[in-house]
């Protein structure tokens, strides 16, 4: 069972600081992360090869974001879109963690929408959606609540190409490392940061920061 002792004590560290797990939500992870390192030996999704790794870096990373981003009694019904889902980071860990949310997967890359798309059929993650297409090309039947991504490009592309898949009230999210002055001070007209809460991911010694965006 892969990094099964590693994710367990993340997994209880999270549920400590209140953010809450479906009872399935084990099992699903260790198969997602079983799934990524087998592919990952073919296709390197992921720069990270070792399972350990792919715990805190990855699993841990992603459902770190939850608290931040919506009360789930609230908005059971949420749409996310994560752009540029690689391996499938935050977007599959936040639908396992969040099986009432619908969350689009979405990759310009044949191989990572193939591995997306057998991990929602293998797990299974009915309430996954995976879109083989550029974020500029994306033309989506519904808006989103939340459009999330990590390591996909800096604030100002993020924001440009992004933002026109939101809602009302929306907000774009950007999973980052150390606090990004530069990219806020570059910011588009007609958005500005509305919280940036530093994370504290289980098991990762590393700056990690959440830049949640919304329209002025």
């Amino acid at each position: 069972m892969i990094g099964a002792f590693d994710l367990d004590e993340g997994l209880r560290q999270l549920r400590a600081a209140g953010t809450t797990l479906p009872s399935d939500a084990h099992g699903k992870l260790v198969r997602y992360l079983e799934l990524l390192a087998k592919w990952n030996r073919t296709y390197n999704l992921t720069a990270i090869r070792e399972p350990e790794r792919m715990v805190t870096h990855h699993v841990l990373d992603a459902l770190a974001v939850l608290p931040h981003l919506s009360d789930d009694g609230a908005h059971p019904g949420l749409r996310l879109l994560d752009v540029g889902s690689g391996g499938g980071v935050p977007a599959l860990p936040l639908a396992i963690a969040r099986p009432g949310w619908h969350v689009v997967a979405l990759d310009s890359s044949h191989k990572k929408g193939a591995f997306l798309q057998q991990v929602a059929i293998e797990l299974p993650l009915p309430n996954v959606e995976v879109v083989i297409a550029r974020v500029e090309d994306y033309a989506p039947t519904a808006l989103f609540d939340v459009v999330i991504s990590r390591a996909f490009s800096d604030l100002a592309t993020f924001v440009d190409t992004s933002a026109r898949h939101l809602a009302d009230r929306g907000r774009l999210v950007a999973m980052k490392g150390v606090y990004p002055d530069e990219e806020i001070a570059q910011l588009p007209p007609g958005f500005r940061v509305v919280a940036a809460p530093a994370l504290a991911v289980p098991g990762l010694r590393a700056e990690r920061h959440l830049i949640v965006m919304e329209r002025t």
